[in-house]
């Protein structure tokens, strides 16, 4: 299966995958910036590499293993990727903090790069992840427009919040230890596995058929 956890830069993705990861076996963990990005990437990019790593995660599956992937692609944009329907599994976490802590974060991780601007983008970008892990009708334009033309949004796009497949766990890693943030998300890997295991997780293979909302919530 695959088990994403997304969000704005500086929430602490990329560290507490490796740390939660370290304690399942079968996991293989990546970075979605490992394959390289572009000077202005937007989200036609981000879409196309999206399923590329679902391609990835596809290969490991088939050797029955799950990949736990970190990177900005939230589940919107994950379920509309050409062959998210192959994977028997999804499942999605928001690694969150708030805007003055991302602030410190950023700073310290690439001293004078950024301007007020460009931090009011990040800072954007994290608050419009919040609305979307609660609402699929939050502001869907800030992904689906100008993305690649092989997006399938439609599987999602007329859902509302209460359907039990529209599920992003949250993780606010605000003020709190990497070692409790961490412990956070390695409860959330095993709870989506022993999910996948039970047949109880609601984005399992089958999740786009017409009945796939009611078949989730049983």
């Amino acid at each position: 299966m695959l088990l994403k956890l997304t969000g704005s830069s500086c929430s602490g993705k990329s560290t507490l995958a490796l740390a939660a990861a370290d304690r399942f076996p079968g996991i293989a963990v990546h970075d979605f910036d490992e394959i390289g990005v572009p000077d202005r990437p937007g989200p036609h990019w981000r879409h196309r590499a999206t399923e590329w790593w679902v391609r990835r995660a596809l290969e490991y599956q088939d050797r029955g293993i799950d990949l736990l992937l970190t990177g900005q692609s939230p589940l919107g944009e994950v379920l509309a990727v050409p062959s998210a329907p192959l994977l028997d599994g999804i499942a999605v976490c928001l690694v969150d903090v708030d805007d003055d802590t991302r602030r410190a974060r950023l700073a310290r991780r690439d001293p004078g790069r950024w301007d007020a601007r460009a931090v009011g983008a990040f800072l954007g970008w994290a608050a419009w992840h919040r609305g979307h892990a609660r609402d699929p009708r939050h502001l869907p334009g800030a992904v689906v427009d100008g993305g690649w033309p092989e997006m399938v949004w439609h599987r999602w796009t007329s859902w509302a919040a209460d359907d039990p497949r529209w599920r992003t766990h949250l993780v606010d890693t605000t003020g709190k230890a990497p070692t409790a943030s961490a412990e956070a998300v390695a409860r959330w890997v095993s709870a989506q596995r022993e999910a996948h295991r039970s047949g109880r997780l609601a984005l399992s293979r089958g999740w786009t058929d017409a009945g796939g909302a009611r078949s989730a919530s049983r």
